[in-house]
C-alpha cells in the first residue's frame, strides 16, 4: 500500500523557516518523481516544488528562491525546506508522487498545515 506522510508544518512569524519532511513507503522511492503541492483556503491547489527521480528540481515562481526540494532515496524521505516565509504562503501543504516529472500525481499524503503570521 503506497502512504505518504508529511510532518513538519506549524506556525512560524513572518520571515521564519521551516522544514517540511515526507515519509514514503509501499513503493520504490527511489524510482519515482515526486512534488509537494499547497492549498491555501478558499483557494485551488498549487503545485510548489517538483522533483525528478535523479534530483531535478522545479520551483514555482512564487517560491523560487526561497524553497529547496531535496529528497533522501536511501530514507525513502521527501523534503521542502522553506525559508524567508510570507503570510501567503499559509496553506496545507501535501507531498505526491508522480510517475512523469512535473506530471499530474496518483497518490497523496493527508497534508500539514502551514501558518504564517505576520
Amino acid at each position: 500500500e503506497v502512504q505518504l506522510v508529511e510532518s513538519g508544518g506549524g506556525l512560524v512569524q513572518s520571515g521564519g523557516s521551516l522544514r517540511l519532511s515526507c515519509a514514503a513507503s509501499g513503493f520504490t522511492f527511489r524510482s519515482y518523481h515526486m512534488t509537494w503541492v499547497r492549498q491555501a483556503p478558499g483557494k485551488e491547489l498549487e503545485r510548489v516544488s517538483d522533483i525528478s527521480s535523479g534530483g531535478t528540481s522545479y520551483y514555482a515562481d512564487s517560491v523560487k528562491g526561497r524553497f529547496t526540494i531535496y529528497r533522501d532515496n536511501d530514507e525513502d524521505m521527501l523534503y521542502l525546506q522553506m525559508n524567508s516565509l510570507k503570510p501567503e504562503d499559509t496553506a496545507v501543504y501535501y507531498c505526491a508522487r508522480t510517475k512523469d516529472y512535473r506530471g499530474p500525481y496518483d497518490y497523496r499524503g493527508q497534508g500539514t498545515q502551514v501558518t504564517v503570521s505576520s
